[in-house]
């Protein structure tokens, strides 16, 4: 699997401040590229459905990445195609005041799915940890002394432990949760962002507050970088995907989901005994009332003929 190259181990720290940004590393076939895509959209297709059947593992799919970096088009290809029941998709934005007077996992907790569904999350819980941490929101927040006294460090430790034990309670519950970050570079974020601008379809993407993200660009991906290397375990990976060409990012994400699919073994549930030994009957009347139908439709096609028939011999 191509995307294995870009996964974080839990036991290796990486920079990924070093990794591409495309696929010239990965000297790929941009032809062959979009073809097994398109292979691999129809296999995700066909195993969401026997995921959705069995109902025994639900999956959360995490995508991070710095503003303009594809996120919105790369979930509406992604999951194009696959059975909107099983598939549910949550953008998280600034949090309400009702969200802020709870706990910060509290909004996440309530759009964990269903076991046999899979919920996309657009942005997380991890802004909780990135933006609160590069835009320094934690030393406003409406919190006892006894919280707020710690160092930005310590705070912010403890949130590491905090979101690792929560995700590997979703995995001791039967859910498995992958992450993703679209590493694009800052020139393409800002061909992204003037595209926004030039583009009528597009101004309604564009705040100009978007230009203050993009001039933190290398403090909001160090924020990542650490980030990341903290909460990427064995049951719960990121993967940093080159983000600059959108066509082998939706590549490698279709590839994760497939293997995290595959990972859950999903089979179509077997009917209980007592309900399998009535098929034969229930075959054979359904059977008998498809041949009236069809005896039904040729007595009435002959019927017509005939019809037809003195109408001929009339004239």
């Amino acid at each position: 699997m191509k995307a294995d190259k870009y996964l974080i181990r839990e036991d290796k720290k990486t920079d990924i401040r070093k990794l591409p940004t495309d696929s010239r590393d990965d000297n790929v076939d941009k032809e062959e590229i979009i073809a097994g895509y398109e292979e691999k959209k129809r296999e995700l297709i066909m195993l969401q459905d026997r995921f959705y059947a069995d109902a025994r593992e639900g999956l959360i799919v995490v995508i991070q990445a710095l503003d303009a970096s594809g996120k919105d088009s790369a979930i509406k290809y992604v999951f194009s195609g696959v059975n909107p029941q099983g598939v549910k998709v949550h953008y998280y934005k600034a949090p309400t005041a009702d969200e802020l007077a709870h706990d910060y996992l509290w909004r996440i907790h309530q759009n964990v799915p269903r076991r046999g569904e899979i919920a996309v999350f657009n942005r997380s819980h991890y802004e909780d940890l990135v933006t609160v941490q590069a835009e320094e929101i934690w030393k406003g927040y409406h919190m006892s002394d006894r919280i707020l006294d710690d160092t930005k460090k310590k705070f912010f430790e403890k949130r590491y432990d905090q979101v690792n034990n929560f995700e590997q309670y979703l995995y001791e519950n039967s859910y498995r949760m992958v992450k993703i970050f679209l590493h694009v570079s800052k020139e393409e974020q800002t061909e992204q962002l003037l595209e926004r601008i030039e583009l009528p379809e597009k101004n309604w993407k564009f705040r100009a507050d978007d230009l203050k993200v993009r001039d933190k660009y290398d403090a909001y991906l160090k924020c990542f970088n650490e980030v990341i290397n903290r909460t990427s375990t064995k049951n719960c990976p990121w993967y940093v995907l080159p983000g600059d060409q959108r066509w082998y990012t939706r590549y490698l994400i279709t590839e994760i989901i497939l293997d995290a699919l595959r990972a859950c073994k999903p089979e179509y549930p077997e009917l209980p005994p007592e309900e399998a030994e009535k098929l034969p009957e229930c075959r054979k009347i359904l059977a008998d009332a498809m041949n009236e139908y069809e005896n039904g439709k040729k007595e009435k096609k002959t019927e017509a003929s005939g019809k037809k028939s003195k109408k001929k011999r009339k004239k």
